[in-house]
């Protein structure tokens, strides 16, 4: 794995807030003015407004730094109201070992705003899976999951997968990698997830005995308020390395999980 990655980045604001972000890894040069391009119009047409302020970045990455992963098996767990879905979550959030004062705690500071004012997060909270004790160290910006990516073969092949259950678009697509790369890391129990995109309303936990299991309904429609909690073992050591692995270490997917929807509990 010696061969050179491109890291592309963006992340759009609008009146100071987080509107909108996204990113891949390339090893082809003429592929950064394709994929920059639609980063670009992706924040200029986000259902919550058009940026007033957008960032690009495109950084090279040794290939030696790169950790080859596997995505995550993905079902779904069909709800019939968000508050069902949020039942769902805790559900499977003590099965994969959180507790429930954890998963209470971190249900409520993501329907009611997580970060300080009130508002979602820029990024993840980073939450002890026994206490419900908030780890990151900036209660605004939270951790932020990056450098992560599908190899072409691993997307098309994804993207194969997911067509056929009715579920290939952007949001499915990119929140499986950014699962599969956090659950990957050491000390990780679980995450949790609901857009703070208002005409999206699902989510999913995913662990590692589980998967990614998407909940249909996890948020009232046209809520703007969601985010991310990680869920670490208690007393994980070394946490500074956790946080820069989920932020600095390029994980690049070459091997995809099975794809089931309509799953019953």
């Amino acid at each position: 794995m010696s061969e050179k990655l491109l890291s592309i980045r963006m992340h759009a604001s609008l009146d100071g807030r987080h509107l909108s972000g996204a990113e891949r890894l390339v090893t082809q040069p003429a592929a950064v003015e394709e994929q920059l391009l639609g980063m670009l119009q992706r924040a200029l047409c986000h259902p919550r407004g058009r940026a007033d302020r957008i960032s690009l970045q495109v950084d090279e990455i040794p290939g030696a730094e790169r950790v080859a992963g596997r995505l995550l098996d993905l079902s779904e767990a069909p709800v019939a109201s968000w508050q069902q879905g949020r039942r769902q979550a805790r559900q499977l959030l003590t099965e994969a070992g959180v507790s429930r004062q954890a998963a209470d705690r971190s249900l409520a500071a993501l329907a009611n705003g997580a970060a300080p004012d009130g508002s979602s997060m820029r990024g993840a909270m980073l939450v002890d899976a026994r206490s419900g004790a908030r780890l990151e160290p900036d209660r605004a910006r939270g951790i932020r999951v990056s450098r992560m990516d599908l190899t072409p073969a691993a997307r098309t092949r994804l993207r194969q997968l997911l067509a056929a259950h009715g579920l290939d678009n952007p949001h499915v697509i990119e929140a499986l990698i950014l699962a599969s790369k956090v659950i990957s890391a050491p000390g990780m129990v679980a995450e949790l997830c609901w857009s703070d995109d208002p005409d999206y309303q699902a989510g999913y936990v995913a662990s590692a005995a589980a998967g990614y299991r998407r909940i249909t309904l996890l948020k009232p429609a046209g809520e703007e308020r969601g985010g991310r909690a990680f869920f670490v073992r208690p007393g994980v050591a070394k946490l500074a390395d956790l946080i820069r692995y989920l932020e600095r270490t390029p994980f690049l997917i070459d091997r995809i999980g099975t794809i089931s929807r309509e799953l019953q509990r």
